[in-house]
């Protein structure tokens, strides 16, 4: 009779690997993806760092699933404000939550709120153009940033405060960042984690990178490597190969060759083990941070599942700059949807939301803030498989019609709201990509709402 109705709200790589997978399942599904920005692809855009083109490749196949005559994008709304969850539920037969983890989780020491203190997302988002970020204006006009955490992301605000500008200015980085950039002063980046070597959440990919990175060179200290060697026969083969590399980058002597690389660098990258922070310092009169008082820790048990316990003894460091990589957190979006506070996710089961039919969820949302865009793929089509099933089992309801976006066009009509289709966003991704051009840049972005919805309705 008619067509299954499936609404999506959010457009990462979880909603559109999630739209995808259903489009792909079942010949009949009509799938419908509501966004808060006038721009889709979530932290494909404005997440991965801008001299990782590679792992933007992805947009090409979101692309295709955009285009797919029974899928439809609606930007520039804001799920829970412009429309809420009830209103989607009794229009579609289906609604999947994959709006990602927008909050940061916070280091909870005092003066962490002081001047120069940043979140990595809400750095990562100045240098990548979300528009909530464009305000930030970092002040780089100091010569050591600390940045706390040691997984990718810390990686990746390490690689881009050292990275030669002559790099970044091929790449999409944002001008307001690019020029920041280029008149930096921090000369040193250090790379803090609470645990030890063989705990750190990087890959070897960034890792590597960081080694090679021109105009750069690794402080790592011997003394960390204590003992490591004899534990390694026992690592899993990807943690086996970051340790080794770790090991030889801080302990062997290097090739004459990577000696002189080495001895031309005027930049400084170090890893600290075994390091909490307990107090962010200020200068005088309070008003911006001059360094950071750190705990020094000992592993209590081994492998992944080791704990970082004070030892009592601290450790003040110099910086003017710190940056936070201790995680993103998903945020509740309407009370009407079940929320696990304590682990920033949706309580469900295969992507099932509990005790609520017919309503789901995919990507950080499902899981927690962890893995890679493969990760997510493989979790938002699980959660697909979930809605396909629910409809093959009569679970949910599929013989009744339901208006979808019909009645959904009129709410929002009404409330005064313009959604942004795929065919105007388009209209922006033409400029950013001809404007880039222009400066020899792949894209050069537009860093307001305003603009982005000028160029949309043009």
């Amino acid at each position: 009779c008619c067509s299954p109705k499936v609404c999506i709200v959010g457009s990462g790589p979880a909603g559109f690997y999630t739209a995808q997978h259903l489009i792909k399942a079942r010949q009949d599904v009509e799938v419908d993806i509501y966004e808060r920005l006038p721009v889709p692809f979530g932290l494909v855009r404005f997440g991965v760092a801008p001299d990782h083109p590679e792992v933007k490749n992805v947009i090409n196949t979101f692309t295709l699933t955009a285009r797919n005559s029974r899928c439809s994008f609606y930007g520039n709304v804001n799920v829970g404000k412009d429309v809420s969850i009830e209103e989607l539920q009794q229009a579609y037969h289906a609604v999947v939550l994959s709006y990602g983890a927008e909050g940061n989780r916070r280091m909870g020491v005092p003066g962490e709120d002081l001047a120069g203190v940043y979140s990595a997302k809400d750095f990562v988002g100045w240098y990548n153009g979300l528009p909530s970020c464009q305000e930030l204006s970092p002040d780089l006009n100091c010569e050591t940033a600390v940045i706390l955490g040691q997984g990718n992301v810390a990686l990746d605000v390490a690689r881009i405060l050292l990275a030669p500008t002559d790099i970044l200015k091929k790449t999409d980085i944002t001008q307001p960042a690019l020029e920041a950039l280029v008149q930096s002063q921090v000369r040193r980046v250090l790379i803090v984690g609470r645990r030890g070597p063989m705990q750190v959440a990087c890959t070897i990919k960034e890792f590597r990178e960081m080694v090679n990175l021109p105009d750069t060179r690794p402080e790592m200290m011997a003394d960390d490597f204590e003992g490591v060697k004899e534990a390694l026969k026992d690592l899993p083969r990807p943690r086996k190969r970051l340790t080794e590399l770790m090991m030889k980058t801080a302990l062997e002597i290097p090739s004459e060759k990577e000696q002189e690389r080495q001895s031309k660098a005027s930049r400084v990258w170090a890893f600290r083990f075994l390091r909490s922070p307990i107090e962010i310092l200020a200068n005088p009169d309070n008003s911006r941070t001059v360094g950071i008082r750190l705990a020094v820790n000992r592993l209590e048990g081994s492998g992944d599942g080791a704990r970082a316990v004070p030892t009592g003894e601290v450790e003040d460091v110099t910086c003017g700059l710190l940056i936070s990589s201790i995680g993103y957190k998903s945020l509740p979006i309407d009370p009407s949807v079940p929320f696990d506070s304590h682990k920033a996710i949706v309580p469900n089961n295969m992507g099932r939301v509990q005790h609520t039919a017919g309503l789901y969820c995919s990507g950080w949302l499902k899981t927690g803030p962890t893995g890679v865009i493969a990760t997510t793929m493989n979790n938002s089509f699980d959660t697909a498989r979930s809605v396909v099933e629910d409809m093959e089992s009569g679970t949910v309801d599929v013989s009744a019609a339901r208006p979808g976006s019909q009645s959904i066009s009129g709410l929002l009509e009404e409330r005064g709201v313009k959604p942004v289709t795929f065919s105007n966003w388009e209209k922006i991704d033409s400029l950013e990509m001809s404007r880039g051009e222009a400066s020899g840049k792949p894209r050069e972005k537009l860093l307001t709402v305003e603009e982005m919805l000028q160029v949309a309705r043009k």
